[in-house]
């Protein structure tokens, strides 16, 4: 009897492969999903960006990220991710417009938290190397309680904000901030504690 390889993912679907920190190629047979999963995201990002309450707002972002999100958080549209599954909502949390999410690696974000207009939370990158560039990486982001994001500032992969802490606008934040502090700069680097 002839043996075939096996390949030992197949009965985990991509995202739980990414979210447990596999480097996945772009021709990996499995990667059909991504598609489908962010095409089911744009399908819902259309209506919430097109809503006229809070409250349709909400129900749009509770069918994105897979449960109810609280009524004491508030989103101004337009918002947009890749996936919406992997986003973790806490309460009372303020999200500005244009909000850009990259959620495959896991985004946590705790109550009191506010993103400022056009902040980036990337929890997904790619090697630098030219010859592997085309694996996918995650990291999972994770902002902690009471923090605040400026507008424009990035949250790049494995990045966690702590709490009470602000990250300045503009800023590119490539490493841990610590609790009670403010961060500012490309690369962030710490400005003063709170």
């Amino acid at each position: 009897m002839e043996s075939k390889a096996v390949n030992n993912n197949t009965n985990q679907i991509i995202f739980e492969r990414l979210k447990k920190g596999e480097a996945l190629t772009f021709d990996d047979p499995d990667f059909f999903q991504l598609t489908k999963g962010a095409e089911r995201a744009i399908g819902i990002l259309v209506n919430m960006n097109t809503s006229k309450t809070f409250s349709d707002i909400r129900n749009h972002l509770s069918d994105l990220v897979g449960y109810q999100v609280d009524q004491s958080t508030t989103v101004y549209t337009p918002f947009s991710c890749n996936y919406g599954k992997n986003i973790k909502l806490g309460k009372q949390v303020f999200i500005n417009q244009n909000c850009q999410m990259l959620d495959l690696g896991g985004i946590t974000i705790e109550d009191h938290v506010m993103l400022g207009p056009r902040v980036n939370l990337l929890s997904e990158t790619h090697p630098v190397t030219a010859t592997s560039r085309e694996h996918l990486i995650t990291r999972p982001i994770h902002i902690k309680e009471n923090a605040w994001i400026g507008a424009s500032a990035t949250v790049l992969p494995g990045v966690t904000i702590g709490k009470n802490s602000v990250v300045a606008a503009g800023a590119v934040v490539n490493k841990d901030v610590p609790d009670n502090t403010v961060v500012g700069g490309v690369p962030a680097s710490i400005i003063k504690s709170i």
